[in-house]
């Protein structure tokens, strides 16, 4: 298989990506898993190669070493890439093309725990799609199964590694909030902003996604290895590009690219001038996802970027958690109590004082909703009856939408 051993290239493959995978399927799997470690992310010619000859036939296409000449021939007519950006992508993809990068990279990911996942699994998150010939050959995985069908109830909440105590404070809010009305975060992992959305997601209980610039293997930044390993335990950390390689400027830029696209909608929290989060901004505004920014101070540099976006860029002005959440609602668990919404002010303040994850006693919504164990008891059952919300052992939750 490509010049390799098969029986060595088939135990790898199925010990990152299932058991019950024939001779095909394999192969296609274990050319995925090699272009990521070939091409960069975000490498629109090796995007187009893949989709039109299949990923095997491109890999070997490259192995075989075709000229630019015989790629543009293989391809459809239709397909906008020249001979010249072919052969372009010839020279940068050779270099890397060796067995024994694909071989590591897969033994590492094994080693770690890590997952190979493709375009077309049932767990592949659809909002990757709309970067188009720029979306991801593979992904790299580390986390729990369910945090893949999360992705599609998450919004981004991302900002400056260099903080400020009101953009953590903002951020805290933010992520504590959301995840009580039933939505998942993702952000990069990174110091200041990011960091904190992590945190807070955690400590309300919630589910939580990483993108990394690198691979899976080795966490960065170091001083988050405890963070992004708890991340890994309940959600899970996510990079297109194989174990053993590091980040770089580049990949950051398009690691962000997956944090807009993965999500329902990204919200800036606090971004300077000429912050990289904006690049994740851009990507978002491209794909046509909603994009949200955080007013700070005018005297403040840290905040300069959010009013960038919103002066510049239409991004919505958006100062909480409920704000936030009307970029992407949740459409199913809304329209349920949109009717007991509007009955009585008492349910609103039921629901906010609810969460998805933390069963709450009675006395403790009426402590925290302003009301008395009577009323919140009486809005309960409405609310139970209507499925908005559903009790366990341990209290009342509020219902996930679905």
């Amino acid at each position: 298989m490509f010049g390799l051993k098969e029986a060595e290239v088939a135990t790898l493959v199925r010990a990152v990506a299932g058991d019950d995978l024939d001779r095909d399927a394999i192969e296609q799997r274990f050319a995925r898993a090699t272009w990521t470690g070939i091409a960069e992310p975000g490498d629109r010619v090796s995007g187009l190669i893949i989709e039109q000859l299949g990923p095997a036939r491109a890999l070997a296409a490259v192995v075989e070493r075709w000229t630019a000449g015989e790629l543009l021939a293989a391809l459809d007519s239709s397909v906008g890439v020249s001979g010249d950006q072919l052969a372009q992508g010839i020279e940068r993809w050779q270099p890397r093309l060796t067995s024994a990068n694909a071989l590591i990279a897969l033994r590492q990911a094994a080693r770690c725990g890590a997952r190979l996942r493709v375009p077309g699994e049932h767990d592949w998150p659809e909002g990757v799609g709309s970067l188009g010939e720029q979306a991801p050959i593979a992904l790299w995985t580390r986390g729990t199964d369910a945090a893949y069908g999360a992705l599609g109830r998450s919004i981004s909440l991302v900002g400056a590694r260099a903080a400020t105590g009101y953009g953590e404070h903002v951020t805290m809010e933010a992520s504590a909030g959301l995840i009580d009305r039933g939505y998942a975060i993702t952000s990069g992992g990174a110091y200041g902003i990011d960091g904190m959305a992590h945190r807070a997601a955690l400590a309300s209980h919630g589910m939580t996604i990483a993108f990394m610039a690198g691979g899976v293997d080795r966490f960065y930044p170091s001083g988050h290895e405890a963070l992004l390993t708890r991340i890994v335990e309940t959600g899970a950390v996510i990079s297109e590009l194989p174990c053993g390689l590091a980040p770089t400027k580049w990949r950051f830029l398009q690691r962000n690219r997956l944090i807009a696209a993965a999500s329902l909608a990204t919200v800036v929290i606090e971004a300077g001038w000429r912050s990289g989060t904006l690049n994740t901004a851009g990507h978002a505004a491209t794909i046509g996802r909603p994009l949200g920014a955080v007013p700070g101070p005018v005297t403040s540099a840290a905040s300069a970027g959010c009013h960038k976006l919103i002066r510049e860029m239409n991004a919505t002005c958006v100062t909480n958690a409920d704000e936030m959440a009307e970029l992407a609602p949740l459409g199913t668990l809304e329209e349920r109590s949109a009717p007991l919404r509007g009955s009585s002010p008492d349910v609103t303040r039921v629901l906010d004082a609810l969460s998805t994850r933390s069963p709450r006693q009675a006395a403790d919504i009426a402590a925290r909703s302003g009301l008395s164990v009577a009323a919140v008891m009486t809005v309960i059952g409405a609310l139970d009856l209507e499925g908005v919300v559903r009790g366990t052992d341990r209290g009342w939750l509020r219902s996930l939408p679905g």
